[in-house]
């Protein structure tokens, strides 16, 4: 067993004895021109030799392992005991005397750091900054070896173990080496990001510097000043008041000192040493290949490194063919799915998609560069995709402004936009046949698929993505789908201009037919009456919702209750026609509601609780009155104008357009994830013979995989067990990111604004999607499962999808802060008349849950108007 090692023994590979940050600094030690304090590391064989085996902790650990990070009494006293226990081992004098020895290389009397390194730590996957403990200027070999101990039970403190269980890393797995260097005594320290923290743009480097040591700088104890270093010169600099600094005692330990007066405000580097260490920082990124958040420290002229680790929370850049600048759209912002895909969701959306799609974090994105730096359609797809999503349009813009993709004259190989489609006949019986036939083809998918296992299977759906994108992009449902956007322009546009009604159309579409979505949640509250007669059986939800329940399981309890027949065969019924939609449903590899019933509870729930029988038929009734009200209202205002029957015919045929047409807007997405469900039930059956065959250890592997690496999987045979591995490792990092709206090649990420002066102070601008002015209590829900939603409640939440339909039934409003005109949940909340608002940045932060304020569906902006949510549910 190795117990220390010296630097010069250590190398990147080497995180499993040495943990990350002795790793890195062992590689850092490497490079030429890059100064790292002398030191060594005690090994995590040592930290095992102490703990292996002692009962107490085993027992702790069982206690640790069932807790999730919200059990944070129960964490702060397992945790506790678990450090009392290691600081309570005795070190074996084999250990004992590999440090002293050790120690002796660099002088028994020499001051030290003393840091930990675990093995989940200064990964690409997760920093853990912070996390464990770091001791300064310890002197003398019996303090050192105390606080070696102490750095060991820093493994378990508070803070530590809740970010292992938000990182999904087993505590048994971790384990502790910990950092020993000779200590330096700077004049100035502090921590360089060779990217961007901010912005994420990779060709900035931004340095934070303070006298003195610098973990009073990372603590947040005192404030740094700010270099900013791009192109080889200084861009920015923030001068901080700095009235105190950490320094280090002689006697060991450290100590806050005052800074003299005339030090408070002078800045800590000089030009030429910004500019040196930005190099510095550079020679450090292209040696690990990514990114760095590294730690320095200034004596005698020289620039030290102490620490250096990956940045873990930069959004990956979509490869590139090519040098050029390059600038990408977001996917997600426009289907309304920005969390994480994985491997096997994100192939299934390319192969689905027109659009040439690239992969980086999970997410999808367009190259519009091509289109930018087209004098005619940089405009126009600004101008497109700003109507779309504001924010969006807006950080395109800010790029042209700036000249990041110069334009040039056209070639006319890039059309200004794409042509729209030749109009449609006014005939309601198209939607009613596109309907039909894509019904059948359906049908013909589940009987044809149904035969096939193996490579046979994989070639069928190969093949049968074609038809459904002959399906989901047959012309005349483009045409249809365009008829009724187009109706709905014009009758907004003209009786604003004819009448002074505004967004008119908002109130016509309500309660269209055809509406695949608005249908489906509607369908929910049928079910809820199925069930309210029956008290055993509604008893037994409200247990599911509070405690759960196996989804397996769920509908053969339901039957044992009184009712239970009843309420299984509604429930059935719903998931017949809409089981295969989920929250993320353009993610083929996403739980469904058929596999998943026990999601749908707290909305069947809430149905039950908050309306009374009927209430389907008589809300869908309410719209359609509503938009018949409208309408008699409109005509008769036109009529009363000059030319006023002309006036009056043209905006009758528009309004018979518009409800002819807008409800089938919902419905080819629908079609796709019916298709898409058909495809996963076979898949799944496919990785249970993998399964069974010893080629994946469970059936749900296949989702690491990309539909040729799966299709490659199940015609070899072989395991790819590391493969999946790395991408379950990369997808739980990629979970934790957030998906910007505009990205470039040079990594930065644009979320565009909103350039308003019409908005009353304070509020929060949006884009109206939904007429109307309402104020309720917010309420803030991040996961459809913890949706507990009133009637007077307004929904505030990142986005929607369909998945969220059954909710629009029980609130009086929304707001997202994703989506445009036209995504899921501006559709359906003009259909069932809820003011809404979408694309309000930071809205689920800003907005504090239960929280009062006003949504303004009209005119696009939230105001919050109590500063404090009520301190009990109401």
């Amino acid at each position: 067993m190795h117990y220390v090692l010296g630097f010069e023994e250590i190398d990147r590979t080497q995180i499993a004895l040495v943990g990350g940050k002795g790793a890195n600094l062992g590689e850092l030690s490497r490079i030429d021109g890059v100064l790292v304090p002398d030191g060594f590391c005690v090994t995590t064989d040592a930290y095992r030799r102490v703990t292996t085996g002692t009962p107490a902790l085993d027992a702790l650990f069982e206690q640790l392992t069932p807790l999730t990070p919200d059990d944070r009494e129960q964490i702060g006293a397992v945790s506790a005991q678990v450090r009392r226990t290691i600081e309570d081992c005795v070190v074996p004098e084999e250990v004992a005397a590999a440090i002293r020895q050790a120690l002796s290389r660099l002088g028994d009397d020499t001051a030290c750091a003393v840091r930990s390194s675990a093995t989940a730590e200064d990964l690409p996957s997760a920093s853990f900054a912070g996390q464990q403990d770091t001791y300064l200027n310890v002197v003398g070999s019996d303090e050192v070896l105390r606080h070696v101990v102490r750095c060991w039970a820093s493994l378990f403190t508070e803070r530590a173990v809740t970010y292992r269980m938000r990182n999904g890393i087993d505590h048994r797995k971790v384990h502790m080496a910990v950092v020993v260097q000779r200590m330096v005594v700077p004049e100035a320290s502090g921590i360089m990001f060779t990217a961007d923290p901010v912005t994420s743009n990779r060709t900035v480097t931004s340095i934070d510097a303070g006298f003195g040591l610098g973990e009073a700088l990372v603590s947040g104890q005192v404030n740094p000043d700010v270099y900013t270093v791009r192109d080889g010169a200084v861009v920015g600099r923030t001068i901080a008041t700095k009235p105190r600094a950490l320094y280090a005692t002689p006697d060991g330990g450290t100590q806050m000192r005052e800074n003299p007066p005339e030090r408070q405000t002078q800045p800590v580097l000089t030009d030429t040493q910004i500019l040196q260490l930005a190099r510095l920082g550079r020679r450090i990124e292209t040696h690990f290949g990514c990114p760095q958040d590294i730690e320095w420290c200034l004596r005698d002229g020289d620039f030290r490194v102490v620490q250096s680790r990956p940045i873990t929370t930069l959004f990956p850049i979509p490869e590139s063919d090519d040098d050029e600048n390059r600038v990408y759209v977001s996917v997600g912002h426009q289907q309304m799915m920005t969390d994480a895909m994985k491997p096997l969701g994100l192939s299934f959306w390319q192969m689905t998609s027109r659009a040439p799609m690239r992969d980086a974090g999970g997410r999808l994105f367009v190259d519009v560069t091509e289109r930018l730096a087209s004098a005619t359609a940089g405009p126009a797809i600004v101008a497109a995709l700003g109507k779309s999503d504001p924010l969006i349009g807006d950080a395109l813009q800010t790029i042209l402004d700036r000249g990041f993709v110069p334009q040039g004259p056209d070639d006319g190989s890039i059309p200004a936009a794409v042509g729209a489609p030749d109009p449609i006949a006014p005939d309601p019986a198209i939607v009613t046949e596109l309907i039909a036939q894509s019904e059948a083809s359906l049908e013909v998918l589940k009987r044809d698929i149904a035969t096939k296992t193996g490579t046979e299977l994989i070639d069928f759906i190969r093949d049968d993505i074609e038809e459904l994108r002959r399906v989901l992009f047959d012309p005349r449902g483009l045409q249809a789908i365009m008829a009724g956007m187009g109706a709905a322009d014009w009758l907004n546009d003209r009786l604003d201009e004819r009448l002074g009604e505004r967004n008119a159309a908002d109130t016509l579409t309500q309660s269209v037919p055809h509406n695949a979505t608005s249908e489906m949640g509607l369908a929910l509250l049928d079910v809820a009456d199925a069930i309210r007669p029956h008290p055993q059986v509604v008893a037994f939800l409200q247990q599911v919702e509070d405690s759960g329940f196996d989804d397996d399981a769920f509908l053969d309890e339901l039957e044992k209750f009184d009712g239970g027949s009843e309420a299984r065969a509604a429930v059935e019924d719903y998931l017949d026609k809409y089981g295969m939609r989920c929250v993320g449903e353009i993610d083929i590899t996403r739980p469904r509601w058929s596999e998943a019933p026990t999601t749908l509870v707290p909305p069947i729930l809430g149905n039950i609780k908050g309306f009374g029988p009927g209430a389907a038929n008589q809300r869908f009734e309410q719209g359609r009155r509503n938009s018949d009200e409208k309408e008699r209202e409109v005509l008769e205002r036109l009529r009363a104008l000059p030319d006023g029957d002309t006036k009056a015919e043209e905006t009758k045929r528009m309004i018979d357009r518009v409800r002819d047409f807008a409800g089938y807007r919902e419905y080819p997405k629908y079609g796709m994830v019916c298709r898409y469900f058909v495809y996963k039930q076979a898949l799944l059956r496919e990785a249970d013979r993998l399964v069974r065959n010893g080629v994946v250890s469970d059936r749900e592997d296949i989702f690491f995989l990309r539909f040729d690496e799966l299709a490659d999987l199940v015609a070899t045979q072989r395991e790819r067990n590391d493969l999946i591995d790395e991408r379950r490792d990369e997808f739980r990092t990629y979970k934790a990111l957030t998906a910007p709206r505009v990205l470039t090649s040079d990594g930065e990420a644009l979320t565009g604004a909103y350039r308003r002066e019409d908005l009353p102070e304070g509020a929060l601008a949006g884009m109206a999607v939904s007429s109307g002015t309402v104020e309720g209590r917010a309420r803030v829900v991040l996961d459809i499962a913890h949706a507990d939603l009133a009637a007077d409640d307004i929904l505030v939440t990142a986005y929607t999808d369909p998945s969220w339909t059954p909710l629009f039934v029980a609130i009086k409003g929304l707001v997202t802060e994703v989506g445009g005109l036209m995504t899921h949940g501006a559709v359906i909340a003009r259909e069932y008349g809820l003011p809404a608002i979408v694309g309000v940045e930071n809205a689920t932060r800003l907005i504090r849950d239960r929280q009062r304020i006003r949504v303004n569906g009209t005119d696009g902006y939230v105001e919050i108007l109590s500063d404090d949510p009520p301190h009990s549910p109401e």
